[in-house]
C-alpha cells in the first residue's frame, strides 16, 4: 500500500467522488453532488482513497442542517481489498473523533443474490477491520397500487381525538411494528419514534387511525402524506389480529390523500410484521444494515 493516498476531499473535488462508477445503481440514493449542495454531505467529512492517483475508495458521512446528533456513515465503496478500507475508516475516525454509526444500503434480498454480495463483502469486512459491529438490520417496503385486502368488518376506524390520546396509546404499546424513518428521527432529531413519535411527526393527528374492537382501541397507525414521501411512520397494536386491517386502512388514508407509493420500515427480524405487509401488496426495495463501534451500546 505504498502507492495509497488517503485524504479528506476538497471543496470542488465532487467529480472525484463520483469517478468511480456507482457499484448498486439498482439502489435509491441521494446523488452526491445533490448532497453537497443541500448540505447534508461536506467534503470535510467525506474521505478518499487513491492509488496511484485513482480512487479505490470513498466514504461520505451525512449529517442534514440543524441535525442534533453526529454525522453517520452514509456512502462506502470499495474497489479495493478490505484492509484498504479498513485503513481508510481509522484515519477519518481518527480525524472526526471516533467511530460513529454506519448504515450499509443494501439491496432487496441482498444475501440472496451473488452480484450484490460481490459488491458488499469487501466494504463490510473493511467495517468489521475498523471495529464496527453488525448489530440489525431494517427493511424498506413499497405499495404502488395492488389492491387492498378487503375489510372484515370486525374493527371500526377513527382519527385520535387529540394528541393525548395518541401519546397515552403509545405508552401502552411496547413494541411498535412499523417505525419508518427510525435512524433519522434519531439522528436528526433526537427523537425515539417509537416512544415520542408526535416529537418527530408533529401534533397534527388528521392522519391518524384507531383501530377499534367493540369500542375498545386495539391498534394505532400514524401516516404522514406530507414528508418527502408518503410513509407508513408508525404502526402498534394492543391485539396483534388487528395488523391486516390496520394496515390497509393506513393505506386508504394515504391513497384518499393522492398517494401513489407508500413507504415502510420494519426491523428484519420481524418475519411476522414483515409477511403482512406483503399480503397487504407490499414489496421490499432495500435493506439497510447498522454498524457500531464496538463498544456501543447502540
Amino acid at each position: 500500500m505504498t502507492d495509497l493516498v488517503i485524504r479528506p476531499l476538497v471543496a470542488g473535488e465532487e467529480n472525484l467522488f463520483d469517478s468511480m462508477p456507482d457499484p448498486l445503481p439498482q439502489l435509491r440514493q441521494v446523488a452526491y453532488a445533490d448532497g453537497i449542495v443541500g448540505g447534508g454531505y461536506r467534503p470535510e467529512t467525506t474521505w478518499v482513497a487513491l492509488r496511484a492517483g485513482r480512487l479505490v475508495g470513498r466514504a461520505a458521512w451525512l449529517l442534514p442542517p440543524g441535525a442534533v446528533g453526529a454525522p453517520w456513515l452514509d456512502r462506502f465503496d470499495l474497489n479495493a481489498e478490505p484492509e484498504v478500507g479498513a485503513e481508510l475508516l481509522h484515519a477519518a475516525h481518527e480525524a472526526l473523533g471516533g467511530p460513529g454509526l454506519y448504515y450499509a444500503a443494501m439491496p432487496a434480498h441482498w444475501r440472496r443474490r451473488p452480484e450484490v454480495l460481490a459488491v458488499v463483502r469487501a466494504p463490510m469486512a473493511a467495517a468489521r477491520l475498523a471495529g464496527l459491529v453488525e448489530r440489525g438490520e431494517r427493511l424498506r417496503c413499497s405499495w404502488a397500487g395492488t389492491p387492498l385486502p378487503a375489510s372484515s368488518g370486525r374493527y371500526d376506524f377513527r382519527p385520535p381525538v387529540d394528541a393525548a390520546e395518541i401519546n397515552t396509546l403509545v405508552a401502552r404499546i411496547a413494541e411498535p411494528d412499523v417505525l419508518t424513518g427510525a435512524e433519522i428521527a434519531r439522528a436528526v432529531g433526537g427523537v425515539d419514534l417509537a416512544t415520542d413519535p408526535l416529537a418527530w411527526l408533529g401534533d397534527a393527528t388528521e392522519e391518524w387511525r384507531i383501530a377499534l374492537e367493540a369500542g375498545e382501541p386495539v391498534g394505532l397507525v400514524g401516516t404522514a402524506g406530507d414528508a418527502c414521501f408518503p410513509l407508513l411512520a408508525y404502526l402498534g397494536l394492543l391485539d396483534e389480529a388487528a395488523r391486516p386491517e390496520l394496515l390497509a386502512e393506513a393505506v386508504r388514508v394515504l391513497t384518499a390523500g393522492g398517494a401513489r407509493e407508500v413507504i415502510a420500515d420494519v426491523d428484519a427480524h420481524r418475519v411476522t410484521v414483515l409477511a403482512e405487509l406483503e399480503r397487504t401488496g407490499f414489496r421490499q426495495l432495500r435493506s439497510r444494515v447498522l454498524f457500531t463501534p464496538r463498544n456501543s451500546q447502540e
